[in-house]
């Protein structure tokens, strides 16, 4: 993939791993849109951004990725790269009351959501790249989040395919591979002692510049690598009691 001059749509854009993204993006001379569910945030990066486009959509809803893809569709046909980087963590239990109906809204945000916008932005004649974002955790499951880490070993896989199934098209699949960030995802202050996003950034983009298409880094980079054996004993570590 070239770094620069795309017209990128990053799906969960506003915070995170995704704000990380789209800053970087726009440095490197990219057109950049954004979604999310919370106008408040993305109007908070177009006003420090004012070149990114922004567009509110519930990702939960297939009506809404519907809708996007129209837009998309009219008003910038041109756009070449899809991000597929909207998530949502929840730690939980399956003794918790609630549980079926959480899992549910991570199965809806974190697989069906980008599955169906791959189905649908797959007929953009002018689309050249699909980057999908997934987790250490695809490799070694974190069980106080049991679906999330089950959603992203889904995903991983489906990228792997995904890569094979869209060769013949020459379109490119990327996947990014991140460990446990210092962002809010799962929950304020979960994450505190996590590596920062720009550091993972930075490290991401040197390996896109080499034309890496498995983008990972530290926790997530090992695990990429590990046999069954050690990712055992990570399991065993992670989740000890």
């Amino acid at each position: 993939m070239k770094i620069s001059n795309n017209k990128i749509l990053i799906t969960g854009g506003a915070s995170g791993i995704g704000l990380g993204l789209t800053e970087r993006f726009v440095k490197e001379n990219n057109t950049v849109i954004i979604c999310g569910r919370r106008e408040s945030l993305l109007e908070e990066v177009a006003g420090k951004y004012p070149s990114v486009i922004t567009r509110r959509c519930d990702l939960s809803l297939a009506s809404e990725r519907e809708e996007l893809f129209r837009w998309i569709s009219e008003k910038h046909n041109d756009l070449n790269v899809l991000i597929n980087n909207a998530g949502i963590q929840q730690w939980m239990s399956v003794s918790d009351i609630d549980f079926y109906q959480r899992a549910k809204e991570e199965i809806s945000i974190n697989i069906e959501a980008p599955v169906h916008l791959i189905s649908l932005f797959n007929n953009l004649k002018s689309l050249t790249t699909v980057i999908n974002v997934t987790s250490g955790l695809s490799f070694v499951p974190l069980a106080r989040m049991p679906v999330y880490s089950a959603t992203k070993a889904f995903f991983h896989s489906f990228t792997l395919s995904l890569r094979h199934l869209l060769k013949s098209k020459n379109i490119e699949v990327i996947e990014i591979i991140p460990p446990a960030l210092n962002t809010d995802l799962g929950g304020k202050g979960l994450h505190n002692n996590s590596p920062a996003v720009n550091e993972f950034i930075d490290a991401i983009f040197i390996q896109l510049s080499q034309g890496k298409n498995e983008l990972s880094y530290g926790f997530s980079e090992s695990m990429t690598k590990a046999g069954p054996d050690d990712l055992q004993k990570a399991f065993d570590r992670m989740n000890t009691i």
